[in-house]
């Protein structure tokens, strides 16, 4: 019978941050000396494509698993989806604090229910851990202690755990032993540094919370360049990654219900972030004379458009009236001015 063990993964962070490697190296090195936890390395989760040594290792894990990341876990959680790395979301107490009640107040509609979908989510958990919470590894390592104790996972052998992957070219590609690390413990003081990673380039393409998607399709109607496309359950699905114009966030300022997530962009809300992030930046521009979320969104859009040699459209295509965030009410601001005096700012 395989000891039971709790596989943690850590994804690099883009570029070479001596800060993040340091506590990347950190981890690495102190989780490699805990009995109950098998660690691994893999670049950053963003940038993985579909047959890359690192997307091919996550599929192949069995059990339960938590990823450390440098991105909100609500973008990482739905990366790891995307990827074919599925899982219900774990309780992580190492996170932001969120006020619970705004994060309640956020879910007003129930999201789409695919039944399809339902029977590619197998029975264990995902926790997705920020690495930007905290400078201290301590504080992570307790939190993987936590999970580990919590946790009931057993180790499969290696060729168990690739019985429904890779072609054999791919397999023969996973195998390298340097492209990824599966860390030896007897070799604790091997690093982050000293592990050679199948390289990777940046990336630039939305990911959606289907938590949170009620499969309105807005986001389909507003793109122009042909990223979204519809599964054949009837559910929208980013179907043309590549075809996502870098930079451009415009689809995520127009989904009702903050579903769509660009995990490299510098505002909190687009990029994952829970609460009222979002929310609260819509309404300012409102209250503040500034274009509101739509305005901004088809001007993005026509800047991508006139770059690609096309015509600009403006707001007289792919935007329905009934738009939740083109609505600006007396209510609305009232409320957002008692949230303001809330803030005490």
């Amino acid at each position: 019978m395989a000891d039971k063990k709790l596989t943690v993964v850590i994804s690099q962070a883009q570029g070479k941050n001596p800060a993040k490697r340091e506590l990347e190296e950190t981890l690495a090195a102190t989780l490699l000396m805990e009995p109950e936890i098998e660690v691994s390395l893999v670049p950053h989760l963003y940038d993985l494509s579909a047959d890359h040594t690192g997307t091919l290792f996550l599929q192949a894990l069995r059990g339960d698993l938590v990823i450390l990341s440098w991105l909100y876990p609500r973008a990482c959680h739905w990366i790891l989806d995307r990827q074919g790395v599925r899982g219900k979301e774990g309780h992580v107490l190492l996170r932001e604090e969120v006020d619970e009640d705004e994060e309640e107040e956020q879910k007003q509609n129930a999201p789409f229910e695919n039944p399809e979908r339902k029977k590619t989510i197998p029975d264990r958990h995902i926790y997705s851990i920020d690495l930007r919470v905290s400078s201290r590894p301590e504080d992570y390592v307790q939190e993987i202690k936590r999970i580990a104790g919590e946790s009931q996972v057993q180790t499969v052998p290696l060729m168990d755990m690739l019985q429904s992957a890779p072609q054999p070219a791919q397999l023969e590609k996973y195998l390298k032993p340097l492209d990824i690390i599966n860390a030896d413990k007897n070799n604790a003081a091997e690093t982050a540094e000293d592990v050679k990673l199948e390289p990777t380039k940046r990336r630039w393409y939305p990911v959606i919370d289907y938590g949170l998607c009620t499969n309105c399709m807005e986001c389909i109607d507003f793109c122009l360049f042909g990223v979204y496309g519809v599964d054949q359950g009837g559910q929208i699905l980013v179907e043309e990654q590549d075809s996502c114009k870098k930079g451009c966030p415009a689809c995520s300022r127009v989904c009702p219900e903050n579903a769509i997530i660009f995990p490299g962009h510098k505002t909190p809300g687009i990029a994952g972030a829970d609460g009222e992030v979002a929310g609260l930046k819509i309404d300012l521009s409102k209250l503040f004379g500034a274009p509101d979320a739509l305005e901004m969104a088809a001007r993005e859009r026509d800047a991508e458009l006139v770059a690609d040699g096309r015509d600009a459209v403006g707001m007289g295509v792919g935007l329905r009236k009934s738009s939740k965030v083109s609505k600006a009410t007396d209510e609305e601001l009232e409320d957002l001015m008692d949230n303001l005096d809330a803030l005490d700012i």
